[in-house]
C-alpha cells in the first residue's frame, strides 16, 4: 500500500505547502469586508461561519464525481493514482481557491459574470449558456444515480425515488441557504465522512491487494491515457463543476483568510476520497477484466455496493453507500441552486420574491427530468466534456487576473495549457466529439490551444493599455443589490476610478 497511503500524505502536505504559496500567491486581505456583509440579502448572501461553509463546498463540489469517476478510471490502474494526486494539488485545488477568491473580490460574482470581465462580452454568454447546460447534466447525473443505489437498497420504484429527489432539490433551490442546505448538511456530512473513513480504514486493516505504481495503461479496452483518463477521473482531481459551486460560498465567507481552508482545503479532501475510490475499485476487482465486468453489468453504482458490503459488512456497507448517496444529492441541489443564481444575475432578476424564484426554477426541473430518460453512459460522456471545458474557461479566468494583477501566473497557466489540449484532443477523438483518429486529434487540438493562447494574449495586451481593476471596490451601503445614498455613491465613483 505504499502508492495508496503515499499519495494521500502527498495530498496532505500539499495543502501546508503548495496551498500555502497560492494563497501569498493571491494576497489575502483579511480586514477587506466580504459580500457576504456588503451585500446582504439572507437569501444567497449570507454571513457564515467557516466550518459550515467549509461542509457545504465540500458537500457541494463532491457529487459522485469522484466516486464513479475514480471507479471508472480504475481501469487504467495505477497511473489514475498519479493524475488524482498531481491534479488536485496543483491544478484542482488551485482552480477551486482562486475562482472562490476572485469571486469574493468581485461581490459574489459567478463564471459568466467573471469571463465576460476579464475574457471579453462574448465569452460572458458562451459561459452562461456552457455553466447552464453543466449544471442542467450535472443536476440529471445527480439525480439518476442515487436514485439507482436507493433502489437496490429498497422496494421502492426508481420514478418515485427520482420525484422525491426532485422535491427536496426543489426545496433547496429556493429557500435561503441557511435553512436548509445550512441546517441538514451536519448530517450528511457525518455519513461522507463515515463512508469515506469506513472504506479507507477497511483497506488497510483488512491488507486489501492495492497496485503499486505503475505507468502502465492497463484500460482492457486499450483507450488511451491522454486525453481519456484526464476527463473520466475530473472531480477529484480538476473540475469545472466546481467554479459553478464556489461562488455559492464566497457570497457566505466571512473573511478572505478563511479561504484556503474553506476552498483549497475542501478540494484537498475531495482528492482523498477519490484516492479511497479508486484504490477500493482496484483492489476488490484486482485484474481489470473483472472490474470491467461489474462496470459492464451494473455501472459505478454496482462497484460502490460491492465494496461496501465487502469491507463493512451489511450494516455498515449500507450506512456506507448511504453517505455515498449523500454526495450526489449535495452537489445536485446545489448545481439547480447555482443555475437559479447564474440565471438570475444574466436577466437581472431580483431573488428576493420567492415567485420569481419560481419562475426561474421550474423550467430548470422539466428539462432536468427530460434528461433523466437518457443512457447514464452517454450522459456521463457529455458531462465528463462539458465539465472540463467550463474549468478551462475558469483556469484562464484566473490566469488573466494574475496577470493583470501582475502576480506570478504559472501557477494557472499551465494546468489552464494543459487541460486546453486535453479538451481540444477528447472533442477531436471521442465518438461524442468528430471521431477522428488519434493522432489527428493531436494536431487539431495543439493547433486549438495555440489559437486560444494567442487570443488570450489579444486580451492581455488590450486590457493592459487602459486601467483595469481586477477587484470591484468595496461597496459601503447595498440594498437590494444597488449601492444607495450620496456618500455611497461617490465612494464607489472614486474607488472605481483608482
Amino acid at each position: 500500500m505504499i502508492t495508496f497511503i503515499g499519495s494521500i500524505l502527498l495530498l496532505i502536505a500539499g495543502y501546508f505547502t503548495y496551498g500555502k504559496f497560492v494563497e501569498r500567491v493571491f494576497v489575502t486581505d483579511r480586514k477587506r469586508r466580504t459580500p457576504a456583509f456588503t451585500m446582504r440579502d439572507n437569501i444567497d448572501y449570507v454571513p457564515m461561519n467557516t466550518t459550515r461553509n467549509s461542509l457545504i463546498q465540500l458537500l457541494n463540489i463532491a457529487g459522485v464525481g469522484p466516486i464513479f469517476g475514480p471507479i471508472l478510471g480504475a481501469l487504467y490502474g495505477p497511473v489514475a493514482f498519479i493524475w488524482i494526486v498531481i491534479g488536485c494539488i496543483f491544478a484542482g485545488a488551485v482552480h477551486d481557491y482562486l475562482t472562490g477568491m476572485i469571486s469574493i473580490r468581485n461581490h459574489g460574482a459567478h463564471l459568466p459574470q467573471l469571463a465576460g470581465k476579464f475574457l471579453g462580452k462574448v465569452m460572458k454568454h458562451v459561459v452562461n449558456g456552457f455553466a447552464i447546460l453543466l449544471l442542467l447534466l450535472v443536476g440529471t447525473v445527480f439525480v439518476t444515480s442515487p436514485a439507482a443505489l436507493l433502489a437496490n437498497m429498497t422496494p421502492l420504484s426508481i420514478t418515485l425515488i427520482t420525484m422525491v429527489i426532485f422535491a427536496y432539490y426543489l426545496l433547496a433551490t429556493l429557500l435561503p441557504i441557511d435553512k436548509v442546505i445550512g441546517r441538514i448538511y451536519p448530517y450528511f456530512g457525518a455519513l461522507l465522512l463515515f463512508s469515506a473513513l469506513g472504506i479507507g480504514l477497511g483497506m488497510i486493516f483488512t491488507g486489501a491487494p492495492i497496485p503499486e505504481l505503475s505507468f502502465q495503461n492497463m484500460h482492457p479496452q486499450g483507450a488511451p491515457i491522454f486525453p481519456l483518463l484526464f476527463l473520466t477521473i475530473s472531480c477529484g482531481a480538476l473540475s469545472g463543476f466546481h467554479a459553478t459551486q464556489t461562488p455559492i460560498i464566497s457570497r457566505t465567507t466571512e473573511n478572505e483568510g478563511n479561504g484556503r481552508k474553506i476552498f483549497y482545503g475542501m478540494m484537498i479532501t475531495e482528492g482523498v476520497i477519490a484516492m479511497i475510490w479508486a484504490a477500493a475499485a482496484m483492489s476488490l476487482f484486482h485484474g481489470d477484466q473483472s472490474l470491467s465486468d461489474v462496470l459492464a453489468a451494473g455501472g459505478p453504482a454496482a462497484v460502490v455496493s460491492e465494496v461496501s458490503t465487502t469491507m463493512l459488512g451489511a450494516i455498515g456497507g449500507t450506512l456506507a453507500i448511504l453517505g455515498v448517496i449523500v454526495l450526489p444529492i449535495t452537489s445536485g441541489d446545489t448545481a439547480f441552486r447555482s443555475a437559479r443564481m447564474i440565471i438570475a444575475d444574466y436577466l437581472k432578476i431580483d431573488q428576493r420574491p420567492i415567485v420569481k424564484r419560481i419562475f426561474i426554477a421550474a423550467p430548470l426541473f422539466v428539462v432536468s427530468y427530460a434528461l433523466t430518460h437518457m443512457d447514464f453512459t452517454l450522459l456521463w460522456r457529455y458531462f465528463s466534456w462539458a465539465n472540463q471545458t467550463t474549468a478551462v474557461i475558469a483556469l484562464w479566468v484566473a490566469t488573466m487576473y494574475l496577470v493583470l494583477a501582475r502576480k506570478p501566473h504559472l501557477i494557472t497557466s499551465i494546468p489552464a495549457t494543459f487541460m486546453t489540449m486535453a479538451t481540444f484532443t477528447y472533442l477531436a477523438y471521442a465518438p461524442i466529439g468528430f471521431g477522428l483518429s488519434l493522432q489527428t486529434s493531436y494536431v487539431v487540438a495543439a493547433i486549438g490551444t495555440l489559437i486560444c493562447i494567442a487570443l488570450f494574449m489579444k486580451r492581455v495586451r488590450r486590457l493592459s493599455g487602459g486601467i483595469f481593476a481586477v477587484d470591484e471596490p468595496e461597496v459601503p451601503t447595498y440594498k437590494n443589490g444597488k449601492a444607495t445614498g450620496l456618500l455611497a455613491t461617490s465612494l464607489l465613483s472614486i474607488s472605481r476610478f483608482w
